[in-house]
């Protein structure tokens, strides 16, 4: 079985341009309520079996149809994914009609960067715990991306891009950072709340 690490390093740009999404709560919400129900009725069946070999038949089921669960979830994912950005992309055409281009704000030194609740430790097992492995193919040992976000003025993730060779780890790298439960405290720069890009590396070594 393969043992996943994952070397999460993040840099916070040193300029500005000046949460969970819905979207991805209701996909984990709606699988985790599935979840539940799933493990009260194997656990029931489990307690009365009293045969401890149909035991071990019952907990393998139940492992298997725990992976099966992951797999259905991740597909609704790659199409909350798809539905966020495609949001996103009108969102930022609406602003152009509007003569409004959201990239071009005042390169103003940040007094403060943006910060995640419980800082950089937090959010490096927060990724790492949202991350589904199981999307990942890769005939190499060590994959790499380098996922880049902007951080709202109101602290919620908006616009976030993957650059690496593996698209199924940008893939996966996206919904994990989509998904991250809690929103950032905003850059400041000039007293104020300002849109501010995150860069955050991300590495996921496979070992056998």
């Amino acid at each position: 079985m393969k043992a996943l690490f994952f070397f999460l390093f993040c840099l916070v740009y040193s300029f500005c341009f000046s949460q969970q999404k819905e979207e991805f709560r209701q996909v984990k919400t709606y699988y985790n309520q599935h979840r539940n129900m799933l493990n009260t009725e194997f656990k029931k069946k489990f307690d009365a079996e009293p045969n401890l070999m149909k035991k071990t038949m019952i907990k393998n089921d139940f492992l298997f149809f725990m992976k099966k669960m992951d797999s259905i979830e991740n597909v609704a994912m790659i199409g909350a994914l798809l539905k966020v950005r495609n949001l996103e992309d009108l969102q930022f055409l609406n602003k152009n009609k509007n003569n409004s281009d959201p990239t071009l704000l005042k390169k103003t030194g940040i007094e403060r960067p943006a910060e995640y609740p419980g800082g950089m430790n937090v959010l490096r097992k927060e990724v790492a715990g949202l991350f589904y492995t199981g999307g990942v193919n890769t005939e190499t040992k060590t994959v790499k991306t380098n996922v880049v976000f902007m951080i709202e003025k109101d602290g919620s993730i908006s616009n976030v891009q993957a650059e690496g060779d593996n698209f199924t780890f940008n893939r996966q790298a996206e919904i994990a950072i989509y998904s991250i439960p809690d929103k950032f405290s905003p850059a400041m720069a000039a007293g104020d709340t300002v849109r501010s890009l995150f860069r955050l590396p991300l590495t996921l070594t496979l070992e056998n």
